[in-house]
C-alpha cells in the first residue's frame, strides 16, 4: 500500500527539528521495516487505525491508565493521519470510539507572542517524517522548530518540549476546547511552576449528563511570565479565568536561550482538585526519561505474557499492535487515595479494588472482555466489581459509561453477558449473589424516570409480548440511543442476555429464575418471519414491519437481518430449525460469506465484497467483519459440521488487519476489533459471550505461549501449537490437549485451566475433524 505523505520543501525550522531529534524520525512504514531487537514493544505500530476512521490514537498511555496523552489534529475523535496540523496534546482519548469524546486540556508549545486563542488557528504543522510513537511514548518535530515528546503514568501525562533558543518559549494550556462540548471551565496559575484547571464537559454522540475533570500541571522549572485568555482576549499577568462556553486558557513562558528543554507533568482527577494534587504528588516528580522507561517496561511485561512464534512480519506486527490496543481500556477511575466520583455524582472510596470507568459494553462484551479475562483477570475482576458498584451508587447497572456518567449509547442489554462472563471465568468469587441481584433487577425491570440509565428500555413490552417493538420516530425520553429505534436487534440482545443470566441463575441454585430466563432466551423466535425466513422487526401492535427484503430491513442497530441472523449463540440448533435445518444453514452461511469467491481470492473478497466503509452498516446481505453484530458469525460453521469453513472465513477477515494507518477494520471500539484479531490469530474465540465456551480455529502462528495468572489458571501457562500453519496448510486434521485427542471444536474455561498444551495437526485440505454432531459447541437452551 502506498502511504500518503505531504510533498513540500524543508524549512530551516524543520532542519533544526531534525537536529534536535538527532536525525530524521522514522515514519510508521520505516519503523515497520526495522528488525526489532527482541523487544515486543518494538513490534507495536501505534499509528495503525489512525486513518479511515479506525479512530485510534498514537499517543502515550500505560495499560488501563486514566491518562491517554495524545495529539489532536482536527478529527472529531482526535488524530487523523491524513492531517498535518496538531492543535494540542490532550489528556483523554479512547481507542476507536465513533464520536467525539475526551480531548480535554490540549497543550501546545509555541514561540513568540501569544495572539491567537483558537487552537484550530494556532495549530502547529508537522511531517510524519519527524514523528515517532510506541507503547508509552510519542514524539513529533513541529515545523516551528520545537520537539515535543509525551509519556505517561497511570494518572499523569508527562511532556518534554525542546525549544529553539528564544526568550519567548510558550506552553499554551487550553481549557476551553476539547473533542466534545465544554460546559464550563476554569484556569488558575497557582505559582511560577503550577497551573490548575477544572473542565466540565458533555456530549458523546448525543448530549449526556455533564462530567468534570480536574487537572494540575507542574513544570520542572519556573516560568518567566504567564497570562490567561478568555474568548479572544489575552491578558498578560492574569492568574485566573473562568468561562462557560467559549475559549478559556492559560499560557506560561520560558527563556530557552540556554536551557532549551522544558518538562511538565499533568495529573488528572475526576473527583476534585485535591485528587489531582494527590495524584501528582504520588506519580509525578520523576524525569521524563524515567517515566518513559517505566512505561515501556510495563508494556514489555504486559505484551510478554503472549509470545508468538512464526507468522509473517506483518502478522506479528499487527498482532502485537492489536494486543497493545486491547489493554488501553477500561481506565482507572479512582485517585491514589481510592476516591472516585460515582454515577450519583457523589464522592465514594474504592476499598479492596481499583475502580474503573469507560465501559463500552455493547462493543466489548463479545471479544475484549474475554481476552482480558484470560490475560488480565485481576483487572477484569476489578472492572466487574466497578460495574456492580455503579449499580450500588446510582441504582442501576451501566450500558455505555464514560467517566462519571451514563451515555446510554447503543442498545440491548450488554451488561448481562459482560458480568456473567466474569462470573463464568471465576472472577466474582464472594460477589456472585451481589452481582446476580443487580442483574436480575436489570433483566426484570426498567430504570425509574429519575435515573439517567435507560437499561432495557423496551422491557415492559418484551416481558409482556416476547419482543421489543420497533417504533420509528418515537421521542427519546432520555439522552442516548433507544431500544425502540432498534426493536428487532434489541429483542435478540435481550434474549441472548436472558440465556446467560439463566445459566448463572441455575449455577447459583435459583431454579425458578433459571427456568424463567431460559424460557425467555427463546424469545428470538418471536421476531422470526416464516414468510421470509429471516428475523424481522415488529411494531407495537405485533405486526411485522419494514421491507420484507432482509438486506433492507429496519429495526436492527448498525446492521441488517442478514447480519443479525446468526446472533443466537444460546441456541444455534433451534435457529437452524427455523431456517430449514443444518444444510439450509450451511447454504445460507456460504451465501453470506460469498464463500465460493472467498476460496478463489480471500483478500479481494474481504475488501470488495464484505467491506463497504467503516460506517456502512445497512442495505447489505453480506458479512460485515468490522462491526460487532457479526463478530461471532464465522464461528457458526462450528455448529453446522463444517469447521474448516470457519478457518477460511476467519483467515480472510484477518487480512483486513494491516501494518498501516488504514490497517484497522472499522472503529476499534475500545479494543473490540483488536481483541478479535488477537483471539482469532491464536485460534481460540469466545463463541457464546457471557459463558465460558471457546471455539477453535486454525492459529496464524506456529506457537503461542500464554503466561496466565496461577490464581485462576493453576498451570500458569498455555501453549498453542500449530506446526506448519500457512495460507495453504490451514485445515485442522486433528487436535489434542496435553497429548490427548480432542474431538470437539470447542473448549471451556475449566478445561483450559486443566491443560498446558493445545496442539493442532494441519493439512492442505479439509478433514473430518470436528464434523460430527457431538463435536459442535453445545446450545445453552
Amino acid at each position: 500500500m502506498r502511504w500518503s505523505r505531504r510533498s513540500r520543501l524543508r524549512t530551516a525550522g524543520a532542519l533544526a527539528v531534525a537536529a534536535l531529534f538527532g536525525g530524521t524520525f522514522l515514519s510508521p512504514v520505516a519503523q515497520a521495516d526495522v528488525p526489532h531487537a527482541g523487544r515486543l514493544t518494538d513490534l507495536v505500530n501505534s499509528f495503525i487505525g489512525t486513518q479511515n476512521d479506525g479512530n485510534t490514537y498514537p499517543g502515550a498511555a500505560v495499560p488501563f491508565g486514566m491518562v491517554q496523552l495524545s495529539p489532536d489534529t482536527g478529527h472529531n475523535t482526535g488524530y487523523d493521519y491524513t492531517q498535518n496540523r496538531i492543535r494540542g496534546f490532550s489528556m483523554v482519548h479512547l481507542s476507536g470510539v465513533g464520536c467525539g469524546l475526551g480531548g480535554d486540556l490540549p497543550v501546545l508549545p509555541t514561540t513568540g507572542d501569544v495572539t491567537e486563542t483558537d487552537n484550530a488557528k494556532y495549530a502547529a504543522t508537522f511531517s510524519h517524517d519527524d514523528e515517532k510513537a510506541g507503547p508509552g511514548y510519542y514524539a513529533a518535530g513541529l515545523d516551528s522548530g520545537i520537539k515535543a515528546e509525551l509519556t505517561a503514568t497511570s494518572r499523569t501525562g508527562v511532556q518534554r518540549y525542546t525549544f529553539p533558543a528564544t526568550t519567548k518559549a510558550n506552553v499554551l494550556l487550553n481549557a476551553g476546547q476539547s473533542l466534545h462540548k465544554t460546559v464550563s471551565t476554569k484556569v488558575e496559575i497557582l505559582n511560577s511552576r503550577t497551573v490548575r484547571t477544572a473542565i466540565t464537559g458533555s456530549g458523546f454522540c448525543q448530549d449526556t449528563v455533564p462530567y468534570t475533570v480536574y487537572t494540575v500541571t507542574r513544570f520542572d522549572r519556573p516560568f518567566t511570565s504567564s497570562g490567561t485568555w478568555k474568548d479572544t482576549t489575552v491578558t498578560a499577568g492574569s492568574k485566573t479565568s473562568s468561562a462557560t462556553t467559549g475559549g478559556n486558557g492559560a499560557y506560561v513562558r520560558f527563556d530557552t536561550s540556554k536551557d532549551r528543554t522544558v518538562e511538565a507533568t499533568t495529573a488528572l482527577s475526576y473527583v476534585d482538585a485535591k485528587g489531582a494534587a494527590l495524584n501528582l504528588a504520588a506519580e509525578g516528580g520523576r524525569t521524563f526519561d524515567n517515566v518513559h522507561n517505566a512505561a515501556q517496561s510495563t508494556w514489555e511485561k504486559r505484551l510478554g505474557d503472549v509470545k508468538a512464534q512464526g507468522g509473517s512480519d506483518t502478522q506479528r506486527r499487527t498482532f502485537y499492535s492489536s494486543l497493545y490496543r486491547s489493554f488501553l481500556a477500561p481506565n482507572v477511575g479512582n485517585d491514589v487515595d481510592g476516591r472516585y466520583t460515582g454515577w450519583d455524582q457523589n464522592i465514594h472510596r474504592a476499598r479492596g479494588f481499583t475502580y474503573y470507568q469507560n465501559l463500552s459494553l455493547w462493543d466489548t462484551y463479545r471479544t475484549q472482555t474475554q481476552l482480558l479475562s484470560l490475560l488480565a483477570p485481576r483487572e477484569t475482576r476489578d472492572i466487574a466489581l466497578s460495574t456492580i458498584q455503579i449499580d450500588k451508587d446510582s441504582g442501576w447497572l451501566p450500558k455505555w459509561g464514560y467517566g462519571t456518567v451514563e451515555t446510554n449509547i447503543m442498545t440491548g442489554d450488554p451488561v448481562t453477558p459482560f458480568l456473567t462472563n466474569a462470573y463464568q471465568q471465576g472472577l466474582l468469587k464472594g460477589h456472585e449473589e451481589e452481582a446476580y441481584r443487580a442483574l436480575k433487577k436489570n433483566a426484570d425491570g426498567v430504570p425509574p424516570a429519575d435515573s439517567p440509565a435507560v437499561g432495557r428500555e423496551a422491557n415492559k413490552e418484551y416481558l409482556a409480548d416476547g419482543f421489543a417493538p420497533y417504533i420509528a420516530g418515537r421521542e427519546h425520553v432520555k439522552p442516548g440511543d433507544s431500544d425502540y429505534d432498534h426493536g428487532a436487534s434489541a429483542t435478540l440482545e435481550y434474549a441472548l442476555s436472558d440465556a446467560m443470566l439463566g445459566q448463572m441463575a441455575k449455577d447459583l441454585g435459583h431454579r425458578d429464575d433459571a427456568k424463567r430466563y431460559t424460557e425467555r432466551a427463546q424469545n428470538y423466535r418471536t421476531i422470526f418471519d416464516s414468510s421470509t425466513g429471516f428475523f424481522r422487526a415488529r411494531d407495537a401492535a405485533g405486526a411485522f414491519t419494514g421491507p420484507a427484503d432482509p438486506a433492507e430491513s429496519e429495526g436492527f442497530h448498525e446492521g441488517t437481518s442478514w447480519q443479525y441472523q446468526w446472533m443466537v449463540p444460546q441456541d444455534l440448533p433451534g435457529l437452524f430449525g427455523l431456517i430449514g435445518g443444518t444444510d439450509a444453514a450451511n447454504s445460507r452461511l456460504d451465501s453470506f460469506f460469498a464463500y465460493d469467491q472467498l476460496l478463489q481470492d480471500p483478500g479481494k473478497t474481504a475488501r470488495e465484497v464484505w467491506v463497504n466503509g467503516p460506517y456502512d452498516y445497512y442495505n447489505a446481505d453480506k458479512y460485515n467483519p468490522q462491526n460487532e453484530p457479526d463478530l461471532i458469525a464465522p464461528y457458526t460453521y462450528l455448529s453446522t459440521g463444517q469447521p474448516s469453513k470457519t478457518t477460511d472465513v476467519v483467515h480472510a477477515a484477518l487480512t483486513l488487519f494491516t501494518d498501516a494507518p488504514t490497517g484497522m477494520t472499522g472503529n476499534d471500539d475500545l479494543g473490540t476489533m483488536s481483541a478479535w484479531n488477537v483471539l482469532s490469530s491464536i485460534g481460540i474465540f469466545p463463541i457464546q459471550p457471557g459463558t465460558d465456551t471457546w471455539g477453535l480455529s486454525t492459529p496464524v502462528f506456529t506457537r503461542v505461549d500464554l503466561t496466565l495468572d496461577r490464581r485462576y489458571y493453576p498451570k500458569g501457562k498455555l501453549t498453542v501449537r500449530a506446526p506448519g500453519t500457512s495460507d495453504a496448510n490451514r485445515y485442522i486434521q486433528s487436535a489434542g490437549t496435553d497429548g490427548n485427542d480432542l474431538k470437539t471444536t470447542y473448549l471451556t474455561t475449566d478445561s483450559l485451566r486443566k491443560i498446558s498444551d493445545l496442539s493442532f495437526k494441519l493439512g492442505e485440505t479439509p478433514s473430518s475433524w470436528g464434523t460430527s454432531k457431538d463435536a459442535a459447541p453445545p446450545a445453552l437452551n
